[in-house]
């Protein structure tokens, strides 16, 4: 078995005075608190959440 390929993000901005939406993304993506990291599986779905909230958070390369 192929052992699944993961992202690393870690949160650089804040999420107030932003849409609400945006703030369930991060929430979404596992992030509340800056310079927070999460790794997470990367499928199109993540990849999708991490473009839509692209300018609060950066992909840590490990």
């Amino acid at each position: 078995m192929a052992s699944k390929s993961t992202v690393t993000i870690e949160q650089t901005g804040s999420p107030i005075r932003r849409e609400q939406s945006q703030r369930a993304t991060l929430i979404g993506l596992k992030l509340n608190k800056l310079h927070r990291r999460a790794t997470l599986e990367d499928t199109p779905a993540v990849r999708g959440m991490i473009a839509k909230v692209a300018h609060l958070v950066k992909v840590v390369e490990e």
